[in-house]
């Protein structure tokens, strides 16, 4: 079984949580398509303005694999930034927890092996969709949020 730290919008999050779907864009897919049924998907909301604050990058909920990758170009997804990209490379989901409240990434940086540059800690994220991550740090993940 393997780990992922799946990277998304605020907007692209509520869709995941309906949908039950994980999707990325092609130039993602050689990384997508190494997810197996039975992997677990942290989902990681970036930071975002809400109500005149900015709400910092969180740990929002874990889905289980259900499906291996495949193809689906209907535009369910919303692109930042005015993008028309559909994220057609996905997989299926399974919730297994939304955690509420959200758990801040922030305070986890120094507590997680894949992040090496503490001090630089975003660029560990920056330009992926989604990034395997160690069982050890996915179970540091699970023990904050209760």
């Amino acid at each position: 079984m393997a780990y992922w730290l799946c990277i998304t919008t605020k907007e692209n999050w509520g869709i995941i949580k309906d949908k039950l779907v994980w999707g990325v864009a092609d130039r993602h897919y050689k990384v997508i398509k190494r997810v197996k049924k039975g992997d677990k998907l942290l989902i990681y909301v970036i930071s975002h303005r809400e109500d005149n604050r900015i709400v910092p990058s969180q740990i929002v909920g874990v889905f289980e694999a259900t499906s291996e990758v495949f193809r689906d170009e209907t535009p369910i997804f919303v692109s930042p930034r005015g993008k028309t990209e559909v994220y057609p490379n996905r997989i299926r989901l399974k919730l297994i927890k939304i955690f509420d409240p959200p758990i801040e990434f922030k305070p986890l940086v120094p507590k997680l092996k894949f992040i090496v540059n503490k001090r630089k800690w975003a660029g560990s994220l920056q330009g992926r969709a989604m990034r395997e991550i160690p069982e050890e740090d996915f179970n540091t993940i699970m023990s904050a949020g209760g």
